[in-house]
């Protein structure tokens, strides 16, 4: 990329800021939401309703919840490892990596260009700070989780690995295969996070392919439940901190409710077609009215 890495933690008018108050963390998620929004109208192309339900969940991790390295990311291996399964929200990933100093934020730009880092889905081959692994195959982000933190516990290694993915993917076979494993080496370092939305491609999760008990598949499988409103930051913070810091010998899993296109009323979806912004940008007048309701913060665009 050939650019200087931004400072870490985030800037707020060029000052250092630590962002570990609630109204800092809720103020940059708004501005996640206004990157997602800027990146999918300039590409014309992209998921809108998961990258702004899940904004809340992001900023959390990465200004708050996760013990990682943006500055010697491909060199620091004592910091907790974070896979997105469900890759098709990468526009949300993206905004908080270049929030948090992974890479420029000049670089959200390119969203979905040719030879751009930032493909639709994430992209290992292109070697961007941050991503460790392709993904958008749906069902397979898991796997991969379950076996990095297996890898670091036979390495003697303390540090967590996240997974993030999607309630309707929980439909793929493959993620209880790999919930089962997970349970049988008894990975107490594994936290999966679940996008808890009731929405997929298609409509309802309940309609398609129902996944409730969702609770109760998860403790049957061995791991520990813990369940938070996704867009609540305070909510969202204090429950996985609280998991981070307990000393358990199973995986666990937080269910977080999420309101998809989360922030921009629009794009939250009515009847009869709920997920209507699942896989659609917005239009450039759509980008302009939604800009307006989230109103601008002092972090600023990119």
């Amino acid at each position: 990329m050939g650019q200087e890495l931004k400072l870490y933690p985030a800037t707020r008018k060029g000052v250092l800021l630590e962002l570990a108050g609630i109204d800092d963390l809720k103020e940059m998620a708004r501005q996640v939401r206004r990157d997602v929004i800027r990146m999918l109208a300039m590409a014309n192309s992209g998921h809108t309703g998961g990258s702004l339900g899940m904004a809340d969940i992001f900023t959390a991790l990465y200004f708050k919840v996760l013990n990682h390295n943006p500055h010697n990311f491909w060199n620091d291996n004592d910091t907790d490892l974070l896979f997105l399964s469900n890759g098709h929200i990468a526009p949300v990933w993206y905004s908080v990596l270049a929030r948090s100093g992974y890479f420029p934020l000049s670089e959200l730009n390119s969203l979905r260009q040719v030879n751009s880092f930032l493909q639709g889905h994430p992209s290992a081959d292109s070697k961007l700070p941050g991503i460790r692994i392709s993904s958008g195959s749906l069902g397979q982000g898991l796997s991969v989780a379950a076996g990095a933190a297996l890898g670091l516990r036979i390495d003697g290694k303390s540090q967590n690995v996240f997974c993030l993915m999607g309630d309707g993917e929980c439909q793929e076979g493959q993620i209880w295969e790999a919930a089962m494993s997970a349970a049988h080496y008894q990975l107490g370092n594994l936290i999966g996070i679940v996008d808890y939305n009731n929405l997929q491609i298609d409509g309802e999760v309940s309609e398609i392919i129902g996944v409730e008990p969702f609770a109760d598949k998860w403790r049957s499988f061995g791991w520990n439940v813990y369940e938070c409103d996704g867009n609540d930051m305070e909510s969202v913070v204090t429950t996985l901190e609280a998991i981070k810091a307990a000393d358990l010998s199973m995986p666990s899993v937080l269910l977080a409710t999420t309101i998809m296109g989360k922030g921009v009323p629009f794009f939250e979806g009515s009847m009869p077609d709920k997920s209507n912004w699942h896989g659609k940008p917005p239009s450039k007048d759509d980008a302009v009215k939604a800009l307006a309701i989230l109103g601008e913060t002092v972090f600023g665009d990119f």
